[in-house]
């Protein structure tokens, strides 16, 4: 054997015109080649995706708050901000898939997030669109986008959702204590982590968050003047839609209908096991706010609707 490995090295020697070969860093030593020679390693195919992620190439698919069983279902979302942009892409007729998801999988630390389907699953076409890009991505999309509705009076009715009714749900949620022990841990805590100190750590940042929101417009949080300012925003959103069927006397749902229903669906929501019941209490004083829900609800989010 010593005569052979020699002999070999003599022939490596003479193959380079008389220079000692230069072996690269990663190249198998002779002894080791020839070993992997008689037994050469197998590369077995990757593993098939998780049977409930979504089937590359077929579907859009749009990363929401939600259960697992809630994702299969296409059931509506429990968070506003995604149910939200979940019902403006059924109003705009755009067939997507749901995931549970949370905000550390975003890549901009905020759901919603959609990602668009591919044919591949390197095709860089599937860049995530963030929430604040999803309507002009909608807008190149689909030919069924609901009707464009602006101006100052718009802007007005717009405001009364994104902040009195917004503030009122963010105090019933996370500091009214009865709702935060049994709502919120339920939704956003437990799902996280099973690590009691870890869920302890995220229930007081919600919870500080969403102090921190409130007193943006105020030195103190007052309870009642909260709830007093959504339940004149709910009343001003209800002599708006009057007897239309939909906002602005659309024949069909638009973003702002989008917008409402997000707070309307999820306070009227009674598997969502509200304790203070206060801000529903209001809401439902509004008859054809509750139509309004209950119509977008039967019409967008039954099980036959889904994909």
């Amino acid at each position: 054997m010593p005569e052979e490995n020699e002999e070999l090295r003599k022939k490596q020697i003479r193959a380079v015109g008389g220079r000692r070969p230069v072996y690269h860093l990663f190249q198998l030593p002779s002894p080791v080649r020839r070993i992997f020679d008689k037994f050469p390693l197998k590369t077995y195919p990757a593993n098939d995706l998780p049977r409930r992620s979504p089937p590359i190439g077929h579907f859009d698919t749009l990363h929401i708050f939600t259960t697992q069983e809630g994702a299969l279902q296409h059931a509506p979302s429990f968070n506003p901000a995604c149910l939200k942009w979940q019902a403006y892409l059924k109003f705009s007729g755009i067939e997507f898939k749901t995931i549970s998801s949370n905000n550390h999988a975003s890549p901009t630390g905020i759901l919603p997030f959609l990602t668009p389907k591919s044919f591949s699953p390197s095709a860089s076409s599937s860049q995530p669109i963030s929430s604040n890009k999803i309507l002009k991505w909608v807008s190149s999309r689909s030919d069924t986008v609901p009707e464009r509705v602006s101006g100052m009076r718009y802007e007005a009715y717009r405001s009364l959702i994104d902040h009195r009714i917004r503030r009122a749900w963010l105090l019933t949620l996370y500091l009214d204590e009865r709702n935060s022990e049994v709502v919120a841990k339920q939704l956003y805590i437990y799902p996280t982590s099973s690590n009691a100190i870890v869920q302890l750590s995220l229930y007081h940042q919600l919870k500080q968050a969403a102090r921190d929101e409130l007193l943006k417009t105020a030195s103190y949080i007052r309870e009642d003047e909260v709830y007093l300012e959504a339940d004149n925003a709910f009343a001003a959103i209800s002599t708006l839609l009057g007897d239309d069927v939909y906002f602005f006397g659309n024949d069909r749902p638009s973003l702002f209908d989008a917008n409402i229903f997000a707070y309307t669906h999820l306070l009227l929501d009674e598997s969502l096991n509200w304790q203070e019941t206060r801000l529903a209490d209001s809401l439902n004083k509004k008859e054809n706010l509750v139509q309004h829900r209950q119509r977008i609800l039967t019409g967008y989010f039954d099980r036959h609707n889904a994909l």
